[in-house]
């Protein structure tokens, strides 16, 4: 069975920082690209960033790059997000998802992932 468990969130002033982490398990984990998506009450969810299983690592231009940090560690079958400079509009619901093994596309959207987890709130305050 496959789960993917999101922790680390929570309630941060803007500016400061948040790790968010995601526990994988039941998968193939380093054969698959990893991604962080993010909702807002009223909103599609959003592409955040993506770590191919290639290695490449891909990030929304215009909302988080330059803050936020993608990362995995294949060996605790985790992935991770290192949010820096928080803004108010970063508050969501955070969402880890799992692609297909070997997926040849680069993981921006909802619909090539095959697993998501239960995700985790993050508030930012102003």
């Amino acid at each position: 069975q496959v789960q993917l468990v999101e922790s680390g969130g929570g309630w941060v002033q803007a500016g400061g920082s948040l790790r968010l982490s995601c526990a994988a398990s039941g998968l193939t984990f380093s054969s698959r690209t990893m991604g962080w998506f993010r909702r807002t009450p009223g909103k599609e969810r959003e592409f955040v960033a993506a770590h191919r299983w290639s290695g490449a690592k891909i990030y929304d231009e215009d909302s988080v790059k330059g803050r936020f940090t993608i990362a995995r560690d294949n060996a605790k079958n985790t992935l991770y997000l290192q949010m820096n400079s928080l803004k108010p509009e970063d508050t969501a619901v955070y969402y880890c998802a799992a692609g297909p093994v070997y997926s040849p596309r680069n993981g921006v959207r909802s619909s090539e992932y095959d697993y998501w987890g239960q995700g985790t709130q993050v508030t930012v305050s102003s």
